[in-house]
């Protein structure tokens, strides 16, 4: 009897381990809806908002180039005729974003998709290149959502909205040749799931796209520079057309996603960096609604937490170093 229980043991916790994993479905409208994209003027942020605006969005893009911006306006009117808002901005200067943030108005879904990239060995890497990957794949993405998240949080209907950072299979595993730029991209994920766990009360949905190589006119001039082994490394994932990339982002988005991978290699990826990324279960769902609940009680009653002897607050105006 002791030996059937333990053989009818697996099998009896199968249904508790379906309910734990078991996807809670989301659905993330685009029709009608106002899609803001940053790097859109071409390469997958120009495939997203081709196909956002063949499925009803009202769609905004913000990139530096004035004149690909309206080349990306002129060619979505003609294959859906559709009106595009532009917006000429740099992601690395949050006063001009926040700006055409405002005049763009509230925002259902921000799709975060702006990166450069200069592959080469640290070593040989001038600090010059460094800092200008961190500044616009990293703070700049900072820049972005910080100036919609308070029009996001305001808008009027009750639809689940989304934000969706694009970052790169670089983001999921370290390359030869990219120091730089995987950090910058690693450095999404830390803000994702961060970020997640701010704006789950508002029902807005964080996504994290990772593409491999992407047929875009940037990833040509890449590839003229590369070293020899992050070209073997990076290409053993093959590539992918930008068109291909946005249908697998957009419905990632819409479903609600947290993880985005974008082929089989993406896929494995994925399962093998899993970590502690936030699981969409209902499980999951239950307990952060209770815990935003919570939360919200403490606020409402005006409970603060005392911080601990010798801690660092923000009034301090200084850095706190962690470990």
């Amino acid at each position: 009897m002791v030996l059937l229980s333990l053989i009818l043991l697996p099998f009896l916790l199968l249904p508790l381990l379906y309910f734990i994993v078991r996807p809670c479905p989301v659905n993330i409208p685009i029709k009608n809806r106002h899609l803001f994209i940053t790097g859109g003027s071409s390469g997958i942020g120009l495939a997203l908002a081709h196909r956002a605006a063949s499925q009803g969005a009202r769609v905004s893009l913000l990139a530096r180039s004035l004149q690909k911006l309206e080349e990306a306006r002129e060619s979505i009117r003609l294959s859906s005729r559709s009106d595009v808002s532009i917006f000429a901005a740099d992601v690395r200067d949050y006063d001009v974003v926040q700006k055409a943030v405002s005049d763009a108005g509230p925002i259902d879904v921000l799709v975060v998709n702006q990166g450069v990239f200069v592959p080469q060995e640290l070593e040989k890497q001038g600090l010059d290149e460094v800092n200008f990957m961190l500044d616009v794949n990293l703070m700049g993405s900072f820049n972005v959502i910080k100036a919609a998240l308070p029009l996001m949080k305001q808008r009027t209907d009750c639809l689940p909205a989304s934000i969706a950072l694009i970052s790169s299979q670089a983001g999921q595993v370290g390359i030869y040749g990219y120091t730089a730029y995987s950090a910058s991209k690693f450095g999404l994920r830390g803000l994702a799931e961060a970020l997640q766990q701010e704006v789950v009360a508002d029902n807005i949905h964080v996504s994290l796209v990772f593409p491999p190589d992407t047929d875009t006119p940037g990833f040509e001039r890449e590839n003229e520079v590369r070293p020899e082994l992050t070209k073997i490394l990076a290409g053993s994932s093959g590539s992918m057309k930008a068109d291909e990339v946005a249908k697998k982002a957009l419905d990632g988005i819409q479903s609600g996603s947290f993880i985005v991978p974008c082929n089989f290699e993406g896929h494995m990826l994925a399962i093998a960096t899993a970590g502690l990324s936030p699981q969409r279960s209902f499980l999951m769902v239950a307990i952060e609604r209770s815990a935003v609940k919570s939360a919200n009680r403490g606020s409402a009653k005006g409970t603060s937490a005392e911080p601990m002897e010798g801690a660092h607050t923000l009034s301090d105006k200084t850095h706190v170093t962690l470990g």
